[in-house]
This record gives C-alpha cells, sequence and structure tokens, in this order.
C-alpha cells in the first residue's frame, strides 16, 4: 500500500478500508492502480481454489460472488451467469446504511460499475432482491433446484 502512503492506515498499521475506499471511489486513476494491484493476485486465488474444488468434485456446482465480473470481462470463466438485481435508488440506499456512508459517496461506488440493467442483459438467471427477503430466499432455492438438475442432466449426457 505504499502507493497510497499512510493515509490508508489505521493506528494499529491495518488498512483503513473506509478510507481506501473513499480515495479510490473520488478518483479514476487511483482505483485503477489499486485494481492493478488487487485484481491479479485475486484472480490467480480464485483459480487456484476452482481448481481444488474440480479436482475434488468434477460435478460440484460453484458460486461464485464477483461485483465486477462483467467490467473485468471475466464471464467466460463460468458457465451460467447469475445477476441479484436490486434497483439503483435501493442500492444506494442499501450502500448508505451498510457502509454509513453519503449519498454521493453510494452513487460514486455504482458508478464504478456497469449500470444493474446492462448486467441483467448478460444473465442467465435473474435474483429479484427488492422485495421481502422470504420472497428473495424462494427465489434462491427455486434456482437451486434448476441448477442441481441442469447438472444432473449435463452428467448423464457425458
Amino acid at each position: 500500500m505504499a502507493y497510497f502512503g499512510e493515509q490508508v492506515l489505521q493506528e494499529d498499521r491495518g488498512l483503513d478500508r473506509k478510507k481506501l475506499s473513499e480515495i479510490v471511489f473520488q478518483d479514476l486513476e487511483k482505483r485503477k492502480k489499486l485494481e492493478g494491484f488487487t485484481h491479479p493476485r485475486i484472480l490467480g486465488e480464485f483459480i487456484q481454489e476452482l481448481n481444488e474444488i474440480v479436482s475434488g468434485n468434477p460435478q460440484a456446482i460453484v458460486l461464485a460472488d464477483i461485483p465486477l465480473l462483467i467490467e473485468l470481462n471475466l464471464q467466460y470463466l463460468f458457465h451460467k451467469l447469475l445477476v441479484v438485481y436490486v434497483p439503483e435508488e435501493q442500492q444506494i440506499q442499501r450502500l448508505m446504511e451498510r457502509d454509513g456512508i453519503s449519498r454521493e459517496e453510494a452513487a460514486g461506488r455504482l458508478k464504478a460499475q456497469l449500470p444493474i440493467e446492462e448486467k441483467v442483459g448478460y444473465a442467465d438467471f435473474v435474483i429479484h432482491n427488492e422485495g421481502a427477503p422470504e420472497e428473495t430466499g424462494k427465489q434462491v432455492d427455486a434456482l437451486w433446484e434448476k441448477l442441481r438438475q441442469l447438472q444432473e442432466e449435463k452428467v448423464k449426457k457425458a
């Protein structure tokens, strides 16, 4: 983190994620620099872990939560894509509540991503998460069953 200096460290010398977020979501060049440091390492670790899972169970269904999947053009790594849809205004509200940030900061973070409506266009499956948690849970359960059925069909054909 030498690139960002002492300003992104807490008193105990640990990373101050909130401060780092404030910096990188206000400065595209700094965000790209951070992504250049982190994304290759994260992708390498992910692929290593994925290979371990598949070597232990070639029929495994692996769910990976990758916020910038489409922006990084990594969709080729996956058989199916799932987008969890929440309208932009609700995304902003949830970010503000979760991270204790302002509306402007939340909107800035979303601008670093493709709009959710565009992401839906890439999806094989969409979970609507704007309603009650129970409704989202029902969708997740139904999708999991569908994925299991697809996997079983794939195994039978092989």
